[in-house]
């Protein structure tokens, strides 16, 4: 469901075909010549085939006229991310350094068929065993996956909690030594977010930018954070990319966000386009990523899919991802993660 990790041959053989408009294997060649690459034809179309079956290029043209070009749009643009972020933060070629309005028009074949049918499977499969599942089960289960995602959504923003402290803050209400009370608040307030979003499932089907505030409002509460969308520029640590910095454009976004959600008909296709544009967007002073994915499980779970708790997800793989995305607008790797983190979630609770 993934796409493979490409090897370091492979790479180059995806940027050259990016630089031209179009490529024969036979320019191919010569160039990996040009870079001392000794490669047979056998290799070079076993290379040609994995990009294609990866849908990073396509091929047109018959017989010894067939050339490459490639094939993904900007939003699934491929990019070797370990090389990415070797560079630092002054050293990339950042794409979009300011917010691109024109990503409203492109996120809505981030899905494929195969990836939609694949997650589909996944999701029935969870919808039978829970029907199956005494009401209790259920219970304790969303229970543990309240801990869990309470717990790894912190731990995104920094919170230094461990995953057993925060179950017992969670259950006994008991404070971990040694942390501060604003750890404690910030995941007390996903329980309290994540119990809201249960509750009001079936509200959740049409989104508005009032029920978006409403999720921050719950999420930053007794943290210092002014509630509503934000009036002032904010930064975005670990990138150049700077956010909108005019409120009015910045509700103008928003705007957008939500007809998009509402327009698009795959749940999970709406969780991906939330997560990413209320990040993107970063309309609030201060826990935009928080309410992002809060918002994302309450799409989740209005359309009866089973909800994220991002456990397994590593926090730097997670910030990388949202800082491909803000620089150069490529939502890939993001989506290899959330796909991911579905699959982990469908096969590791209510079973």
């Amino acid at each position: 469901m993934v796409d493979r990790k490409l090897n370091q041959r492979q790479l180059k053989i995806l940027y050259f075909i990016r630089s031209r408009q179009r490529t024969t294997n036979l320019d191919i060649k010569k160039y990996l010549e040009e870079e001392s690459i000794s490669i047979s034809r056998i290799t070079i179309t076993r290379d040609i085939n994995n990009l294609l079956a990866d849908d990073l290029i396509k091929r047109e043209g018959k017989g010894r006229t067939i050339w490459y070009q490639e094939e993904a749009k900007e939003i699934l643009r491929y990019f070797d991310v370990d090389s990415y972020f070797k560079q630092n933060l002054d050293q990339r070629n950042v794409t979009f350094s300011h917010f691109n309005f024109k990503i409203f028009r492109e996120l809505k074949g981030l899905f494929n068929q195969n990836e939609i049918k694949k997650l589909k499977e996944l999701n029935n499969d969870y919808l039978q065993r829970i029907k199956k599942l005494p009401t209790s089960i259920v219970k304790k289960e969303f229970e543990r996956l309240t801990i869990d995602l309470s717990w790894k959504s912190s731990r995104i923003e920094g919170n230094t909690y461990s995953l057993i402290d925060t179950e017992i803050l969670i259950k006994e209400n008991k404070e971990a030594v040694g942390h501060k009370k604003e750890e404690a608040i910030m995941i007390l307030n996903h329980k309290k977010a994540i119990d809201y979003i249960l509750n009001e499932k079936e509200n959740f089907k049409k989104i508005t930018v009032r029920k978006i505030e409403d999720i921050h409002g719950l999420l930053t509460q007794e943290l210092g954070i002014s509630k509503g969308v934000r009036k002032s520029l904010v930064g975005v640590v670990g990138t150049r990319y700077r956010p909108i910095d005019n409120e009015f454009q910045i509700k103008e976004a928003l705007e957008k966000t939500v007809k998009i959600i509402n327009t698009v008909g795959n749940p999970l296709l709406k969780s991906l386009i939330a997560i990413l544009l209320i990040s993107y967007i970063q309309p609030f002073e201060d826990g935009n990523k928080r309410t992002s994915r809060m918002l994302g499980n309450a799409l989740l779970l209005a359309y009866s899919f089973c909800p994220l708790s991002f456990r397994s997800i590593e926090e730097v793989d997670y910030k990388k991802a949202m800082i491909l995305f803000y620089e150069q607008n490529s939502a890939r790797f993001f989506k290899e993660l959330f796909i991911e983190q579905f699959n982990f979630a469908t096969n590791n609770y209510f079973l």
